[in-house]
């Protein structure tokens, strides 16, 4: 595998505006697992390894059981695993990362804000497009999961 600039490094005043989405949605009032297993699920979607390390291990941190953190993948065949919060957060999630193969419907837009109020559903948004864009960086550079680094 051929080494690839940091992006980081090279382009410090980018990666600090992103940096500072993450540091708000921590205080925006979504809890933060929440926001964690919403990160998992769209870095799983786009195969960001990079970003799966690091948000499995995020979780794991925060309590959350092996159970429960092999199943997000499968969250909508896992019953009562995941909560109607987490249920309403990943499939947005799943929608909003899938965009171009499925677009929003009004259904799937009524779901979401029968669960969450309007400044949830931007919030959880947020953490979504950001999770996509830094899945992007991370897989276009390279980024190395915590676990391959160790090895």
């Amino acid at each position: 595998m051929s080494n690839r600039i940091d992006y980081a490094t090279v382009s410090p005043e980018g990666y600090k505006a992103f940096g500072k989405v993450p540091a708000y949605l921590y205080t925006c009032g979504l809890p933060h697992e929440l926001v964690d297993l919403v990160n998992l699920r769209v870095s799983q979607i786009n195969g960001c390894a990079y970003c799966i390390d690091k948000h499995s291990r995020d979780l794991i941190k925060r309590g959350v059981t092996v159970d429960k953190l092999v199943l997000v993948p499968v969250w909508n065949e896992a019953g009562a695993v995941f909560d109607t919060r987490e249920r309403a957060a990943l499939e947005w999630a799943e929608i909003v990362t899938r965009l171009g193969e499925t677009g929003v419907s009004d259904a799937k837009y009524d779901a979401v804000t029968s669960v969450f109020d309007d400044k949830e559903v931007s919030d959880l948004t947020y953490a979504i497009a950001l999770m996509n864009a830094f899945n992007r960086l991370s897989i276009s550079f390279r980024n190395k999961p915590a676990a391959a680094v160790e090895v």
